[in-house]
């Protein structure tokens, strides 16, 4: 397969902005971006099934520029349903620098910040250099500004298209880019780019979308409790990202394997054959987080994750160093008590048992560990001092349960 015909496969191209574009991109030699706006201080697996789409195509001999959006981000690209809110450019420029960082040590490619070039436009020059170029009419019959005309759509956030738009002009210009790369979301802005340039300069340039990674029931993918998984280690954890892969939806792991990995055809689809015949041996979902983890964060750190997830299933957790099990219980709820307090009250309170009697049958029937050692003894309390770091109690009901307990 041609790199064009693997994106197909893979199921990473949505929109194609020409017919021209396969050979050309099984060709090589082609400039390209792919960028996102810094509204916050870490890329999330959202950011990192886009961005990985830059290797792909420097594999097959394209070069790639990242676009970390300084400008736009202090803007806002307009949303569905709401506009953004705004983030001061202090943090904006916090946020850039994170970023950039992050994605230099991630994927090892060139970042750009599109406010080294828009900044210096005032709003004379823009209107007379950039917005003669668009059609009112078809900027309304974009797809997001139209859905958003009923609720309301401001003019900075209308004017989103054109800045991004005049990225692509600049980057054509300046650094020879050619190609623009984007979830299909931005397709709009990406379009009005090209446009742009055919206008400014009797160019073509050319474009393609990927879908959105998303869950069986639509969401986006990459979110877990109402939280996103972060590149950021410090965010989530490697364990945290292990245990999210781990439990991917089984009828959506194939998928997430084509997105977010560099295995081949073949071996994903020996892993779709174990998935459907051997569902309980979970070999996707194990190579899925290996390859994404790995990638991320090193092997060692796969190895760690791994490491704390066998532990807590059916190990000895007093072999975990106190950093790994923090990371062990860093998704529980932590309940603070006293020092001292009885262990029948503690599994009443933190919800382990709906009352004294059901805790003092689970202690008599050895169901009940703390820091990893059965209690059987109905007149046992938790000390500070008997505690992880004197900070950590860790209880375990039954053979799944865990709960964690800070002090006061």
């Amino acid at each position: 397969m041609g790199i064009y015909e693997e994106l197909q496969w893979r199921g990473l191209i949505k929109d194609v902005s020409s017919p021209e574009l396969k050979d050309k991109l099984n060709a090589g030699g082609m400039t390209f971006y792919i960028g996102t706006d810094p509204t916050g201080d870490s890329l999330h697996i959202g950011h990192f099934s886009s961005f990985l789409i830059s290797k792909r195509l420097k594999d097959a001999g394209h070069h790639p520029i990242l676009l970390v959006g300084g400008g736009t981000g202090l803007i806002g690209d307009p949303k569905p349903d709401a506009e953004r809110p705004m983030i001061t450019k202090e943090e904006v420029d916090h946020n850039f620098k994170c970023l950039k960082a992050q994605a230099e040590k991630i994927f090892g490619f060139e970042v750009v910040n599109n406010y080294d070039w828009l900044k210096n436009f005032n709003i004379i020059e823009w209107l007379r250099d950039v917005g003669k170029y668009f059609n009112i009419g078809y900027m309304l019959n974009k797809d997001i500004v139209r859905r958003r005309l009923d609720e309301g759509i401001t003019y900075a956030e209308f004017s989103y298209m054109t800045i991004q738009a005049y990225d692509f002009l600049h980057l054509y210009e300046n650094r020879n880019v050619t190609l623009q790369v984007a979830g299909q979301d931005q397709w709009g802005n990406i379009t009005a780019g090209i446009e742009l340039i055919r206008k400014k300069q009797n160019e073509e340039v050319y474009a393609f979308t990927m879908p959105l990674l998303t869950k069986s029931d639509g969401q986006k993918f990459g979110k877990t409790n109402g939280k996103a998984i972060w590149l950021d280690a410090n965010k989530t954890s490697p364990y945290e990202m292990y245990q999210f892969f781990i439990n991917s939806e089984d009828d959506k792991v194939i998928d997430y394997l084509k997105f977010l990995t560099f295995l081949s055809k073949e071996e994903i689809e020996e892993l779709e054959k174990s998935n459907k015949e051997n569902p309980h041996l979970r070999l996707a979902h194990k190579a899925l987080a290996k390859e994404v983890i790995s990638f991320i964060h090193g092997e060692d750190a796969y190895n760690t994750a791994v490491k704390i997830a066998d532990t807590f299933f059916k190990g000895d957790i007093k072999e975990l160093s106190y950093e790994e099990l923090k990371a062990g219980v860093a998704d529980l709820d932590k309940t603070l008590i006293e020092s001292g307090t009885p262990l029948i009250d503690a599994l009443v309170e933190i919800k382990a048992c709906n009352s004294k009697r059901e805790a003092r049958d689970l202690i008599s029937g050895s169901s009940i560990s703390v820091n990893g050692e059965k209690i059987t003894d109905l007149n046992y309390s938790l000390e500070k001092k008997d505690a992880f770091n004197e900070e950590l109690t860790i209880i375990k009901k039954g053979k799944k349960y865990w709960f964690a307990i800070n002090f006061k």
